[in-house]
């Protein structure tokens, strides 16, 4: 997302000590991508602003590997929990917002109902017996005050608790991942319940979506201690990121044949 993290672009000369950053032959420079390892050919600099690329001290190395792969994975988990948060959030206030002025609803929902009636189907108009969302907006006003309340608050609190998933998987928290399995967890026995009685293609896509979050987090992030915890889950992502890893992925430089000229490194 954040593009190719290249050194030395505005480097005058190249050391050997550069090697593993960039090379060059002739005009042609190539510079490694310290992100995804690939190597960019580009012109040499017309004006260059340093004298030599920056030493390893001087340069933040970017999260790359098996880092790289979770966050990009964990951010989309997080996308995920984020639009939860929105919904269930707006779900929650509208239903305290319906407890605190319900009395006043019920007449104008059922003059809509009967101009609906009057004008599609004719016949006497209908107070119950609704069907699709009049038959659920009939239980809204046939609960207590009372209820209701209770059902927004649980709305907004189960949306804080997507919302704290989202902020915690987006910075790639390790809490954040165990929270995210206990709570979606928790909802796949509900889910299955669901789709047993009131089964949709949207209810089994959200039940596959889930399904493979928990999994993903127990298996490839090592929850609970399984294939070494959190100590190989850390020793993993330590082979991908630093200069050793680097220098371990980093091509030999070419040995000129006999009787040719050393290429231009340094």
């Amino acid at each position: 997302m954040r593009g190719h993290a290249l050194y030395g672009t505005d480097a005058a000369e190249l050391r050997p000590q550069d090697a593993a950053l960039a090379r060059e032959e002739g005009e042609v420079r190539w510079y490694r991508c310290l992100r995804c390892d690939s190597w960019l050919a580009l012109d040499r600099p017309r004006a260059p602003s340093s004298p030599h690329p920056p030493d390893r001290a001087e340069i933040v190395v970017p999260t790359r590997g098996k880092a790289l792969r979770d966050k990009a994975v964990l951010r989309l988990i997080a996308a995920d929990r984020a639009f939860h948060f929105l919904i269930l959030v707006a779900l929650g206030v509208a239903v305290l917002v319906f407890a605190a002025d319900r009395q006043s609803l019920r007449g104008p929902f059922y003059r809509v109902m009967a101009a609906l009636q009057g004008g599609v189907a004719g016949g006497p108009v209908q107070s119950s017996g609704h069907v699709g969302i009049a038959r659920e907006l009939d239980k809204l006003f046939s609960l207590r005050g009372g209820t209701l309340r209770e059902v927004g608050i649980a709305l907004l609190a189960f949306g804080a608790l997507e919302g704290l998933e989202a902020i915690g998987l987006w910075f790639t928290k390790r809490w954040a991942e165990y929270l995210t399995f206990l709570a979606t967890s928790l909802l796949l026995p509900l889910e299955v319940y669901e789709i047993i009685h009131r089964g949709s293609v949207l209810k089994v896509l959200g039940f596959i979506i889930n399904l493979v979050i928990v999994i993903y987090l127990l298996l490839a992030k090592r929850l609970f201690g399984l294939r070494g915890g959190g100590a190989a889950e850390q020793a993993e992502r330590d082979r991908d990121t630093g200069w050793e890893a680097i220098d371990l992925a980093t091509p030999p430089i070419p040995q000129p044949a006999v009787g040719e000229a050393a290429p231009g490194v340094g």
